[in-house]
This record gives C-alpha cells, structure tokens and sequence, in this order.
C-alpha cells in the first residue's frame, strides 16, 4: 500500500506539470500568430499602399509626359512635312508660282514643274521659216531637284532653244517625233541640273505653224 501511494504521489506532480507545459504551447503559437498579423497590418500593409500611390502618380505623370511627346511628335511631323514643300509648294494640285516664270504643283509623290512658255524658229517643208510653240512640264522626284531645276532655268531654256532651232517641222510628226523630242529635252535638262534628274518630260502643248 505504501508503496502504491508512493508510487501515486510520485506520478501526481508529473502530471499536475503536464497541463501546464501543454498550456505555455498552445500560447506560443497563438502569440506567433498574432505577431504575424501585427507585422501585416502595421509594415506591409502600409508599404503597399505607399507603394501603390507611388506607382499612381507615376503612371500619371508618365501619361502626362507621353501626351507631351506625342504632341511634340506630331508638331514635328507636321513642321517636316511643311519643310518638304519647300518654298512655292502649295496644298497637293494647286498650282502655284515658282521662281523665273515657273508654275510648281505638288503631285503624288511627285513634284511638276511648268515652264515658260516657248516660241521657237524651225525649218519648214519648203525651206522655209516656220514656228513651234511649246508648253513644256517637268516631273521631279523631290523637292530637291526642284531645286535645281529653278536654280538654273535660264540654262535649260538656254539648252531647249539651241536644240529645237535645229530641228524641221518633220521631225516633229506623229507620236514618233513627240517621243523622240522628250527624250532628246530629258537628256539636256538632266545634263543642265545634274547630279539632280527630273523623271520625265511631259508636253502640254506643241503647234507648229
């Protein structure tokens, strides 16, 4: 009997322990826990949200600032293609004035260019005199060569005149004749302005009396 009680007395404040360490275990993770939502309310919930307002005014004053850009873009896309009309260009199919008596439209890709018109002395059938009457158009690819081409027209009238004065009212028949006058007015106007070329010359008009 003593030895059982003993044996119970013993076993008593083993147990009587045992609840107590379990208690201090379950206050362990519940204090872990409540330090972890502490630490998610009070730090990183804050930091998000300043992170978050950081980030709104940037994307705002970056939207701002690409607004800006495009603007500046479009105003310098519009200053360029202003720029390339270069003087006497007007909107695409008005003709308008140029230098030394020219007319300049602007075309599709394209820039035409008006001559004065031209009042030549040919050789006739029988010998003799006759007149060609000329209106003349010149085809350039940019403004550029429109450029040149103004720079220098009393040299191309210059090379026109000494050319068609050689040539007979002959020459000029049929669309043979035309042909072979445009091709013969591309190769001097060319030599006059180059390294810059026009396309093609193009006849408005061409009387011969």
């Amino acid at each position: 009997m003593f030895g059982k009680k003993k044996q119970k007395d013993e076993a008593g404040p083993e147990d009587e322990a045992a609840p107590a360490v379990e208690g201090e275990g379950e206050a362990a993770p519940a204090k872990k826990k409540l330090s972890g939502k502490a630490l998610v309310l009070f730090v990183i919930l804050p930091a998000i949200l300043v992170l978050g307002a950081g980030g709104g005014a940037a994307f705002l004053l970056l939207g701002q600032g690409g607004g800006e850009q495009h603007a500046e873009a479009e105003t310098g896309g519009h200053a360029k293609a202003k720029a390339k009309g270069g003087h006497g260009a007007g909107p695409p199919g008005e003709p308008v004035p140029g230098p030394s008596g020219t007319t300049i439209t602007q075309g599709e890709d394209v820039i035409f260019v008006a001559l004065p018109e031209m009042l030549v002395n040919i050789v006739g059938h029988d010998g003799r005199p006759a007149y060609l009457k000329l209106r003349l158009t010149l085809e350039a690819p940019d403004q550029a060569a429109v450029t040149a081409l103004t720079e220098h027209i009393p040299r191309v009238s210059d090379q026109f005149n000494g050319f068609l004065r050689e040539m007979r009212t002959d020459d000029l028949a049929g669309s043979a004749g035309a042909y072979r006058l445009r091709l013969e007015l591309l190769r001097r106007v060319n030599l006059v302005i180059a390294p810059a070329q026009v396309n093609a010359v193009l006849i408005e008009e061409m009387l011969v009396q």
